[in-house]
Order: structure tokens, then C-alpha cells, then sequence
């Protein structure tokens, strides 16, 4: 079906300044959906009061508002300018939050804006958990049992339904604010008070335990003639109790079997139905207790996210850009898809690589805060790296992390400083930043996968993953003095083994050997990376889009030009000190260059950033 033409002026909020939970991936929606939109045609109104951002550069918008987020500024901007449509699913909580406001004062009524990508009806559902468990009910979902309370008197009643330990969640709240887990019934008032201060309504939300349950998640996509796409599945590797903003995801799912996967996949369209998402995008996240196979709805967010912006890069799918385009009328199929230029949007990516994400703390800054990880999230930032196999992409991500470590075990030139963060590399039983390096040391010193995987619950088979690292690691050790040979080290590159590990690995007493000799070792045996494009379709298609990763497989796909070229060096993940701003800065500089005709190369491995 054709655009809309009964809207002309559409609003977009956006996120508003950055907060744990709440960052750089809604510059990238905003900016996305900005695009689309007036790319049709649309004139567009955007109000963001973060400076940082791409979005509130004066030559995105038709007109842009710096001013504060609230429902009255919003309301004169309404007043001044008149719009349409109110599209709030690319501005976060922020943005799902201004529309719930501006709909119950009536402010959307008064002066005739209609929401689109998301209905009032369906953002109530969805925000509000009381709400959300009895429409999955109703729909024969399976949801954790608990309700809300607002006294402690109603929150020991529902204690003594589900049992201890509990989860206690602030309803309406962003990134976790004010969660925790009570296991004994004496702690529960302080968590009760703490979840009741970061409700916007007061209200906390109680529900039984699904500690060390499989966490998954599905991204997916609908337009308004029923087309449902499932843009990417993702993984966490720490079980349920762990923020999936602080958990290392990977993309696909990698330890679903297909049976598995078509019924998460069938209850998330089912979601979708329930809460009455119509078009746009949004994420449903699932717990998997891996005794019984028992799988139960956790929540649903009608709108794009922290895992959106993830699942574009980790795809090629832009999730924000097709929302934007679904809410103004179009179908999945009438939408092409710019990386094959040959398909169109309806379609479920194929991946022939492996995605892994690895959250980035600013512990070491505040020193004496409680590093252990829980249901809120502490994290600033993340790295994104793509790899030909789960151990490439994961060496790959721990390297890209700027943390002056460069190997699974935790070590690196820069080790001395980020040991002073909280934590410890011998505990494997709390999830803490450095629990994946416990884990590779515990492993490499003897420790079964059979035991890691009860101790703490992570999958036996990324645990499998990480001792065949440590065991190749252990035959580059036992490699000869003059050095290991070419298929040895060629292994080691293919596994992701960076080559300031490698220099430290195969250095002898006599023999010193430091990243500059490695990398001429291997250049002299003709081991050199290669770059891969990401096509969405696992290479049925050709890419048309020069999105691409490094790797050492046999071909490269990278087809450079003889035009003159200038690479821009990104910023990383964001940390405390360092964040959008350089976003910004890299964008404005990619747009200046192009202009004088140079042929522009970015790299980075931030999967928040425009």
C-alpha cells in the first residue's frame, strides 16, 4: 500500500540525555527514522534536548527544539507547529513515556495529532506489567507469576505465592532502575522502598524467580497487512539474573535448536498479536529453563532499543528506518532492501557469521561501588565484533573493548590498570566484568566444562568454545622455538588470537619475540586477514553496501576502488568521557569528505553509533 497522505508534519522526540540504559542507539533510531520520513516527503519536527547527537544537527530535521522533555514543552511545540502524527518508538523510554502524558491529558486529542508506530493501547500493555501478564494470559502466553505492589503488605502476599528468591522491578522504570533480588523476607522492604523511589507511578513489580533460565531474545518487525519478520535472534551467555545490557549477547541464537527457535519464534508473533503492535519493530524477551524446556514471556518493548540498534548492525537489517517506514503506510514488501539492492524488507536475515556483544563498565571510576551484576544495568557502553565463527568474534570483541586487555585469560599490555577495577579473576560464581576471564583461566587450569556450566549456569556449549581455545592455546605454547608452523598459526588467527597474545605465547627464554616480529612471522607465511561483506542473506545475494569484517577466510570480498580515500577512526564504546559526541564528530567528517569526492572509510566496533 502507498505512504499515508492523510499526515504532512510528523513530531519525533527523542531520548533526551544520556543515561545508563538509555544512550547513543536512540541517536541512530532518531536519525534513521528522520531520514526515512523526509525522505517521503514528510516534514519533520524533532525535539531532543542532548547536544551530542547527530539528530539535533540543524540540517536533519525541517525543524529542530532543543529544549526539555516534558509533556508541557511538548504540548506548545504541538500548538506551534501543528503536526499531524506523533511518532514516539525511536526515542526510547523517553519517547513511550512523552506519548502516554500527552495522551492522557488529552493534549493529543485537543489539537488532532495521531500516534503512529505504536497505539496508545499497545504501549500500556506493554509498559505497564500488570497490565502486560493478564493480556498474555489471555492469549494462553506463558508469563513468570507475580503482580504489583503498593505496600509492603501486598508485596509479602505475593511473596508468599511465588517463594524467595523474588525479583522486584520498578514499573515504568529504564534500564532496571531500582530491580534487585530478595531471597530472604527481611530484605524485602528496603527493596520494595528502592523499586517504589524509581517508579514513575510508585508502583514495584514483584514476580517468581527464573534465576539461571536461558535468556533469549527476538527482534521482529510488522507491517499493517500482517507481514511478521524475525530480524535476528540473540542470545545471552549469562543466564537469567543478569540485565541483558550487561550480559554478553551473541547473534543468532547459537544454542536453539530449530524446534526451539519456531516456537519462540511462534509466541513472539503471538506477542505482537496480543499487544496489538500493528507496524514497527519491537523486541520480546524470553526465559528457557534448560531442565525441562519450559519457556515464559518476559517482557515486550513496542518500540526500538539498546538490541535494535545491536540487531541493525549485527544484520544489515536497518530495524529504525523500516519502523519509520511501516508507521507511514508501507508494507515489508514494497520496502527493498538497500544491502542486496535485489530483495525487499520482508524477509528474515540469514547470517553466515557470528555477532558477539561485550558490555563495557566505569567501575574503576567509582571506586568501592558494588561490581557484581543483577537485573540493573550498569553498563556505559559496548562493543560489537563480527567473526567467521563464535571464538573469532568473541577474541575479537574482548579486543575491542579498549580495556588494555587483548586475550580471554585477561591479559594485555594495559592489564595493570583495568585489574584495578572491582572483581576477581579467580570468582566464577558471581557474574562480574571480569567473570569471563575467571571462567577461561578456570578452564585453561583444569576445571571441566561440566562444572563451570553448574556452577554458574552459562551453556555448556560456549564454555565447550572457550576450552578449545585453551587447549589450542596450549599447543602454541608446546610450539617449537623457531616457531610454530604456518597451519598452527593460521588456526590461531581463524580462532581470533591477536598477535600481541601470539608474540607472548610463543616468546622463549633466548627467543623474545613481541607483536611487531609476530606479524612479520605471519605476513612471511602469507597469512593475512581478509575482509567479508555482510549481505543478510548468507551470500544467496551479493552485497551491494560495502559493510564489512575482517577475517582470515580464503576469499576477500572487499573489492577496493582507485579512488583517493580517507579513513576515519571511530571512538569505541562508549565509556565514561568518551561518547557520542565522537559519533557526531565521525559523521559530520564523513559528510564533509564525501562532499569533496573522496571515497570514505569508517572503522569502528561500536553498534550504538549513526
Amino acid at each position: 500500500m502507498p505512504k499515508r497522505t492523510d499526515i504532512h508534519t510528523i513530531l519525533i522526540p527523542g531520548s533526551g540525555p544520556i543515561v545508563i540504559g538509555q544512550a547513543a542507539e536512540f541517536d541512530y533510531s532518531g536519525t534513521q527514522a528522520v531520514k526515512a520520513l523526509r525522505g517521503l516527503g514528510y516534514r519533520i519536527v524533532l525535539i531532543n534536548s542532548n547536544p551530542a547527537t547527530v539528530m539535533t544537527d540543524p540540517d536533519l530535521a525541517d525543524a529542530t527544539y532543543i529544549e526539555p522533555l516534558l509533556p508541557e514543552v511538548l504540548e506548545a511545540i504541538i500548538a506551534q507547529e501543528q503536526p499531524d502524527a506523533l511518532l514516539p518508538t525511536v526515542g526510547g523510554q523517553t519517547g513511550l513515556n512523552l506519548a502516554l502524558a500527552l495522551s492522557e491529558s488529552g493534549a493529543l486529542e485537543r489539537h488532532h495529532v495521531t500516534l503512529i508506530g505504536a497505539s496508545l493501547e499497545s504501549i500500556r500493555i506493554a509498559e505497564d506489567r500488570s497490565i502486560f501478564r493478564d493480556t498474555m494470559r489471555r492469549a494462553n502466553l506463558p508469563v513468570p507469576r507475580g503482580g504489583p505492589a503498593h505496600s509492603l503488605d501486598e508485596a509479602h502476599a505475593i511473596a508468599a505465592e511465588t517463594g524467595y528468591p523474588l525479583l522486584v522491578r520498578a514499573s515504568f522504570a529504564l534500564g532496571g532502575s531500582g530491580a534487585g533480588w530478595v531471597h530472604r523476607p527481611e530484605d524485602l522492604p528496603e527493596a520494595l522502598r528502592k523499586a517504589q523511589a524509581e517508579s514513575p507511578i510508585r508502583q514495584a513489580w514483584l514476580e517468581e524467580s527464573v534465576l539461571g533460565w536461558k535468556e533469549y531474545e527476538l527482534e521482529v518487525m510488522r507491517d499493517g497487512a500482517g507481514n511478521f519478520v524475525v530480524v535476528c535472534s540473540i542470545e545471552n551467555l549469562d543466564p537469567m539474573g543478569v540485565h541483558t545490557g550487561d550480559s554478553i549477547t551473541v547473534a543468532p541464537a547459537q544454542t536453539l535448536t530449530d524446534r526451539e527457535y519456531q516456537r519462540l519464534r511462534d509466541m513472539a508473533r503471538a506477542v505482537m498479536d496480543a499487544v496489538g503492535v500493528q507496524t514497527g519493530g519491537a523486541n520480546v524477551q524470553f526465559a528457557v529453563d534448560p531442565r525441562s524446556g519450559r519457556a515464559l514471556v518476559i517482557e515486550m518493548n513496542p518500540r526500538v532499543s539498546r538490541s535494535s540498534a545491536l540487531a541493525s548492525k549485527a544484520t544489515g537489517f536497518p530495524i529504525a528506518k523500516i519502523a519509520a517506514l511501516v508507521a507511514a503506510g508501507f508494507t515489508l514488501d514494497e520496502i527493498p532492501n538497500d544491502i542486496t539492492g535485489q530483495t525487499v524488507a520482508a524477509f528474515e536475515p540469514a547470517l553466515d557469521y557470528v555477532v558477539v556483544k561485550i558490555p563495557r563498565f566505569s567501575f574503576e571510576k567509582f571506586p568501592g561501588v558494588e561490581a557484581t551484576l543483577g537485573p540493573q544495568m550498569k553498563s556505559v557502553g559496548e562493543a560489537m565484533a563480527l567473526g567467521s565463527t563464535f571464538r573469532q568474534a568473541l577474541n575479537k570483541a574482548v579486543q575491542s573493548l579498549e580495556i588494555g586487555v587483548d586475550a580471554l585469560d585477561g591479559s594485555g599490555r594495559g592489564k595493570e590498570q583495568w585489574m584495578d577495577a572491582p572483581g576477581d579473576l579467580t570468582d566464577t560464581s558471581q557474574p562480574t566484568p571480569l567473570r569471563l576471564f575467571a571462567l577461561y583461566r578456570a578452564l585453561r587450569s583444569g576445571v571441566t566444562v561440566a562444572e563451570l556450566a553448574g556452577r554458574t549456569g552459562l551453556d555448556a556449549w560456549f564454555l565447550a568454545e572457550m576450552q578449545s581455545l585453551a587447549d589450542l592455546e596450549q599447543r602454541l605454547r608446546a610450539a617449537p622455538p623457531e616457531g610454530p608452523g604456518a597451519d598452527l598459526l593460521r588456526e590461531a588467527k581463524q580462532a581470533g588470537f591477536s598477535d600481541a597474545h601470539l608474540a607472548r605465547l610463543l616468546a622463549r627464554p633466548g627467543h623474545p619475540l613481541d607483536e611487531s616480529d609476530l606479524r612479520r612471522l605471519r605476513q612471511s607465511l602469507e597469512i593475512l586477514p581478509t575482509f567479508q561483506r555482510v549481505d543478510t542473506c548468507a551470500a544467496e545475494f551479493e552485497s551491494q553496501t560495502p559493510y564489512l569484517y575482517s577475517a582470515y577466510a580464503t576469499e576477500d570480498e572487499s573489492r577496493p576502488t582507485t579512488r583517493q580515500k580517507v579513513l576515519i577512526l571511530g571512538g569505541g564504546p562508549n565509556r565514561i568521557g568518551q561518547g557520542i559526541e565522537f559519533d557526531y564528530c565521525c559523521c559530520q567528517a564523513a559528510y564533509a569528505l564525501g562532499e569533496m569526492d573522496y571515497e570514505i572509510i569508517m572503522l569502528n566496533c561500536n553498534p550504538e553509533t549513526v
